[in-house]
């Protein structure tokens, strides 16, 4: 099999098993608890979020751990916005881009409808991208928040974050990012982003489903969605994931060291990848932007066929892939983030995403490019008779 899927997940680094195994076994103890097995515990906790700190390039304190990408982004969105409407209530607005991810435009939608916040929905180009002009655009000094993702799941345009980040501070407003896709592949220096809170999931990185982090700039007010404790600074109520927190900050520290090379490798293959598939499907349509994407990521539509039975085609041949979004359960509705790029409901119900880990060899995307010519031939063959 040529697992060509990792923006769904990734497989579990045997370096990150290794390094959280005790805290599922000996060190089980409860960080909160004043004994060894708790103190144990604690400093693994403090010892992890150090560690996700220096890859930020942001204080420990500043990092918090949550369950995975979908709730620290709903905890920067809603968090962020309620705290600011908290201590002003003329701030009531929260700018989005058309090509989010659910979990932050649901954040949204949830504040509009039981909040009364106004959605101000950012547009981008034909490629996936948003301008400072797009942005500023809708920018107003009631915005409580900008939430614009760095690196696309679905087509894997990258956003020029600093410098959107740079026109939202010029009115005084927060700055998110969605940086679930973004990690591993691209600069996470929250400083050099010019970001005030930025989210990550630990299963794109190498580390177990169930981990992730929020990075909240300094004295940025949040309020919490869960209560309790008063863990995590009184941001997230909760006993610990002493194990998850220790899996996500050796996971992101090891792919933050092979970042460049890795990066610069896969890029090479991922455009060879896609040569071979225009070449060979010449009528493809390569979605996202053509050089400012993700090196892991090449995502195609495929007219006059479905995608999802070019997925079953090229499964089984060996190959699988994804549709889109892993987190879209069940829907069979054409991509948003396609419509959004000015894609036509049936082109966009053609969409095939491939993505890699670093680990992808050469002859794994040569022999998955020459599956998509197949598998995309047989459909089309079939659709005719």
């Amino acid at each position: 099999m040529i697992f060509l899927d990792a923006a769904a997940t990734t497989p579990v680094r045997r370096e990150v098993l290794e390094a959280m195994w005790p805290y599922l076994s000996g060190d089980f103890g409860n960080p909160s608890s004043h004994h060894s097995l708790g103190e144990a515990a604690a400093t693994a906790l403090a010892a992890a979020r150090s560690a996700v700190a220096k890859v930020l390039n942001c204080r420990a304190g500043e990092v918090t751990f949550t369950s995975g990408g979908t709730e620290a982004d709903n905890l920067a969105v809603k968090g962020i916005a309620l705290a600011r409407q908290a201590a002003d209530p003329a701030v009531n607005r929260v700018a989005i881009s058309g090509v989010e991810h659910p979990a932050v435009e649901e954040s949204a939608r949830y504040l509009e409808r039981v909040h009364g916040f106004a959605v101000d929905v950012i547009p981008v180009d034909g490629d996936g991208l948003v301008t400072v002009d797009a942005l500023k655009s809708v920018l107003r000094p009631e915005t409580a928040l900008v939430s614009i993702m760095y690196a696309n799941n679905e087509v894997g345009t990258v956003q020029p974050v600093a410098e959107l980040a740079a026109a939202a501070h010029e009115l005084g407003v927060p700055f998110h990012t969605d940086a679930v896709q973004a990690a591993g592949w691209l600069p996470l220096d929250v400083k050099g982003l010019g970001v005030d809170a930025l989210s990550m999931s630990g299963h794109k990185l190498g580390a177990p489903k169930g981990s992730g982090v929020l990075f909240t700039k300094g004295r940025l007010r949040l309020e919490p969605l869960v209560h309790g404790g008063g863990q995590e600074r009184g941001r997230r109520s909760g006993t610990e994931n002493v194990a998850g927190a220790v899996a996500l900050s050796t996971a992101l520290t090891l792919a933050s060291a092979e970042q460049d090379d890795a990066a610069l490798r896969v890029s090479g293959l991922r455009d060879r990848f896609i040569a071979a598939v225009l070449a060979t499907v010449p009528d493809a349509v390569l979605t996202g932007h053509p050089t400012k994407r993700l090196p892991s990521v090449a995502s195609f539509c495929f007219p006059g066929t479905s995608g999802e039975s070019v997925l079953l085609e090229l499964e089984r041949l060996g190959v699988v892939c994804s549709s889109g979004s892993a987190c879209a359960a069940g829907s069979d509705a054409p991509s948003p983030v396609l419509l959004a790029l000015g894609l036509d409901a049936e082109t966009a119900q053609t969409a095939v995403r491939f993505s890699v880990t670093s680990a992808i060899t050469p002859a794994e995307l040569e022999q998955a490019a020459e599956a998509v010519e197949t598998a995309v031939g047989r459909v089309r063959k079939l659709a005719q008779t």
